[in-house]
């Protein structure tokens, strides 16, 4: 654990809404408070951290006057509605008094599954990140339906931290971690420090359900870690209300359960699009744009492109090829196939004009391409 949370420069923590609302009674201002400050200690480290908080319902609930969760739709998504102003509020106000930026980010899980909204989501969380802010993200409880009935914000900490390509994934929660069985009513239950996320063994020992203000429980915790894992993240789960839990888990203090993901970030990216079996299209590159994505890392330009082959929209992966027809790397298109034959050959400064508003200077960015 030391290693894996001392090393990580990117964290997405999520907190649930037991946590946030201090068991329903409101959003708390002294636990957000608590976690913004050791946020603001962390970005002092030159550490990214994105916040992934539950308690929207939580906090509309109390402030309807409803003692119990509601179980029709649109009940909780009034509750939703509701309680986000004041969650929002909340983060904004600690962490401005941190000296902190925050940005409100509603995501559902089908901007995720939709790759050109989740190249649109991405792009906006890494440039928020690069600005210094905050993003606290929530799921969108309003609109979505499925997902508030079924879904859970552990799943959408995983899928973010998927996302960002975090170093690492921090769910705080009302328990100290994950036990072999339920504590509560097996006293020979064991505490576990460490083990691999997607075991399949940790999901025989997880199980129950939530509190009766969250949905989740220590079973959706464990999927999000081998979800997280899939991209190299590790996971921690702690208990949220540990004195500077955060601080001292970046310091390297073993605090909770470690799920510790079997590979690499790098590695994990890199596997994900070299075996990417449904290339929608090519684009084919002049010897100077192969010399500058092998010699030197760089991202694909427009300019460099003479050739746009296939249909394809953005946020395919597409396969580019040399002049000689060998594919050198795969990567997540930026632009679709239309406005790649409108772009190639064509420098930056002439894109707003070609396509009528401003567009990204790459055709494939460098962290979204890897050589083959």
């Amino acid at each position: 654990m030391s290693e894996v949370l001392r090393a990580a420069r990117r964290i997405v923590v999520k907190v649930g809404s037991s946590l946030v609302t201090n068991e329903g009674r409101g959003v708390d201002a002294e636990a957000i408070g608590n976690w913004c400050r050791q946020i603001a200690a962390l970005a002092a480290q030159r550490r990214e951290v994105v916040m992934v908080s539950s308690g929207a319902i939580a906090e509309g609930m109390k402030r309807l006057g409803w003692s119990a969760r509601p179980k029709e739709i649109h009940a909780l998504q009034a509750a939703a509605a509701v309680g986000q102003m004041g969650l929002a509020q909340m983060y904004e106000t600690k962490l401005r008094e941190r000296g902190i930026g925050s940005a409100q980010v509603l995501l559902t899980h089908a901007d995720l599954a939709d790759r050109e909204r989740y190249l649109n989501a991405r792009s906006t969380l890494l440039t928020l990140l690069s600005l210094n802010v905050i993003p606290v993200i929530n799921e969108n409880d309003t609109v979505v339906t499925d997902e508030i009935k079924f879904g859970d914000n552990d799943t959408l900490g995983a899928l973010v931290a998927n996302l960002v390509e975090a170093d690492a994934l921090v769910i705080l929660t009302d328990q100290a971690g994950l036990y072999s069985a339920d504590p509560r009513r097996n006293p020979q239950a064991r505490f576990i420090d460490e083990a691999r996320a997607g075991d399949p063994a940790l999901e025989r020992m997880a199980g129950g359900v939530g509190s009766s203000i969250g949905r989740g429980g220590m079973i959706t915790k464990v999927l999000a870690a081998k979800r997280a894992a899939g991209s190299g993240a590790s996971t921690v789960i702690a208990w949220g209300r540990e004195p500077d839990v955060l601080l001292r888990l970046s310091a390297g203090e073993a605090i909770g359960t470690l799920l510790v993901a079997g590979t690499a970030k790098h590695a994990a990216r890199k596997q994900w699009m070299a075996d990417h079996l449904q290339l929608r299209g090519a684009v084919v590159v002049d010897d100077g744009a192969v010399a500058k994505l092998r010699g030197e890392g760089k991202s694909l330009l427009p300019i460099g492109i003479v050739e746009v082959q296939g249909e394809f929209a953005r946020g395919d992966v597409v396969a580019v090829r040399d002049l000689r027809g060998t594919e050198i790397a795969r990567g997540l298109a930026n632009y679709a196939s239309g406005e790649a034959r409108l772009l190639a050959r064509r420098p930056s400064s002439e894109f707003e004009a070609l396509l009528g508003c401003p567009g990204e200077s790459e055709m494939i960015h460098r962290d979204n391409l890897v050589l083959v």
